[in-house]
């Protein structure tokens, strides 16, 4: 579920088809350790959770388009809009995932390319500006329960009340933020735990999944970005020359997960990084030992850097050293169905 996508003229998302082939799921056989985080609405699922919500159960279109201008513009800040959208709904929890079963479609491949990760010990993880339990109740469906518990849901939670007069429904935002859950903040406390928790300075690979440029605060966090095909995030990495990796199906990522997990086992017992990993996410790899530098300064972003959180607006030079609006980033992120 993701009101950060409350916007009609979108990007409709391409029409894929499973492989030819079931790729093979069995263990690679590499040590490297890997890391999946991956965006929700329009990765893994084609459509977004959000609009079958609130078009049946909630606001409606309509007023969508307000609400979408009025973040767009400023007016508002993105919880303020996410707060009406929820409140909007009147439906017990249960009763709305009826209408998902048919409104929903999953990628073809993703199933395969989940058990692929359960084989060979990949935690995947879904981190999305939507409701944790949302997400939850439609991965229970899709790919069963079984395999459900397996992901990692870093998301916003949910107050679902039942009162006299209908359906209460409310977020419980997990940063104190204007955006309710900052995505690369989330990925960055993930570093911090498993910088701790090393003590020979292996740390995991990041792969971030994606397909809108709200995606991108976290993106930039990964050593390897994979963009799906044809949509904003591919758009906008192009244009910013951003390396990333484009995908149809989640077959062609892990057909590319096998080929970098190996290689980057290689150039990691001292050879250097594969070349298409982001140079900024590899700072934090680049601290070999707990008492080389304080976990928290590398981490932190240069001052220039944290233009890139705002995507919107890293375009020049003198833009990097602009005053950026807290709210720029959820205006760019109504361009396109994400979680």
């Amino acid at each position: 579920m993701a009101p950060i996508a409350i916007t009609p003229p979108t990007v409709e998302p391409k029409q894929v088809r499973p492989s030819m082939q079931r790729a093979n799921t069995a263990n690679m056989g590499t040590k490297r350790k890997i890391i999946c985080f991956s965006d929700f609405d329009g990765t893994i699922f084609m459509q977004d959770t959000g609009h079958a919500l609130f078009d049946n159960f909630g606001c409606g279109p309509e007023r969508r388009k307000v609400l979408a201008h009025q973040l767009e513009s400023g007016e508002r800040t993105f919880r303020e809009v996410s707060n009406e959208l929820y409140a909007s709904l009147d439906v017990p929890f249960e009763d709305c995932f009826e209408v998902m079963k048919t409104a929903l479609d999953i990628d073809p491949d993703f199933q395969t390319f989940h058990e692929f990760c359960v084989n060979n010990s990949i935690p995947f993880n879904v981190i999305s500006a939507g409701l944790k339990p949302v997400l939850r109740r439609v991965l229970d469906h899709f790919i069963g329960e079984d395999m459900s518990k397996h992901i990692e849901i870093v998301a916003n939670d949910a107050k679902v009340t039942a009162t006299d007069d209908g359906n209460k429904w409310e977020a419980v935002w997990r940063h104190e933020c204007e955006l309710g859950h900052d995505k690369a903040r989330s990925i960055n406390e993930y570093k911090a735990a498993a910088r701790m928790e090393s003590d020979n300075g292996t740390i995991p690979m990041i792969v971030f999944i994606g397909d809108g440029v709200s995606d991108l605060p976290a993106a930039r966090e990964a050593d390897v970005l994979f963009a799906r095909r044809g949509l904003k995030l591919e758009e906008y990495c192009i244009e910013h020359n951003i390396d990333y990796i484009p995908f149809d199906t989640f077959a062609d990522i892990q057909k590319q997960v096998i080929k970098i997990a190996k290689v980057d086992e290689q150039k990691t017992r001292g050879k250097g990084l594969p070349s298409n990993f982001n140079p900024r996410a590899n700072m934090w790899r680049r601290v070999s030992s707990r008492a080389a530098v304080p976990v928290f300064a590398a981490l932190s972003p240069a001052k220039e850097e944290k233009a890139f959180l705002w995507p919107d607006t890293f375009t020049t030079p003198a833009t990097v050293a602009a005053t950026v609006p807290p709210n720029v980033e959820a205006a760019v992120a109504v361009a396109a169905p994400v979680a």
